[in-house]
């Protein structure tokens, strides 16, 4: 409880990684919220069920439950990320028949971890409905930096990130056009050294 307040006096914003393996209570996500300061953003990933299990097939009514729990952040719910497993290959018809499911007015991000889904039909889909790209970058795969959204939303997943590294990062973030506002996640709990990452972007982004 104390970590939370603590962190969101450092940092602006924070990926929530609990909700992809159980959905939490009303209650839980209303403490949350109380623990943050004014203009704070929680981004939720999405249930496993959703994207791993049922692969956004046939998924309306986990979604609109989930959506609906969501919601219960109010000002303070950032984006929801739709992760979407390794071995699920580009599927135009799956993917705009969920995006078609979303409810208005829901800042969403897909992660697409196969090499795939990367190309135009993919970029045209999210445009359409302004659902952003997730930008991840990682050993395994880097995503294209494309602007579908009037956010963005990256996942730095590598081992460590030099000065050099973090310049070109915050150069991408500078140069992108349409984003109004940017989600910047460093993954890695293991070494902790995630917060110190994110500031140091922040200094060269001058936020």
């Amino acid at each position: 409880r104390e970590m939370l307040a603590y962190y969101a006096r450092q940092l602006g914003t924070v990926e929530i990684n609990y909700t992809f393996q159980r959905l939490p209570t009303p209650a839980l996500l209303t403490g949350w919220a109380r623990q943050t300061p004014p203009g704070f953003r929680f981004s939720l990933k999405a249930p496993r069920h959703i994207t791993h299990q049922l692969r956004l097939r046939d998924a309306g009514e986990p979604l609109q439950r989930f959506a609906q729990l969501a919601g219960t952040l109010g000002q303070k719910l950032g984006p929801l990320l739709f992760q979407l497993p390794p071995y699920l290959r580009f599927d135009a018809e799956r993917l705009e028949g969920f995006l078609a499911l979303l409810p208005p007015r829901l800042s969403v991000a897909f992660e697409f971890r196969d090499a795939s889904w990367f190309r135009d039909d993919t970029y045209a889909l999210l445009t359409r409905h302004r659902a952003a790209l997730c930008v991840a970058d990682s050993e395994a795969l880097a995503t294209p930096v494309v602007a579908t959204a009037p956010f963005g939303y990256l996942r730095l997943r590598r081992a460590d990130y030099s000065a050099m590294d973090l310049d070109a990062w915050a150069a991408h973030v500078r140069e992108a056009r349409g984003w109004k506002r940017v989600y910047v996640y460093f993954k890695h709990e293991e070494s902790g050294r995630g917060p110190a990452l994110a500031r140091a972007l922040l200094e060269r982004l001058g936020a």
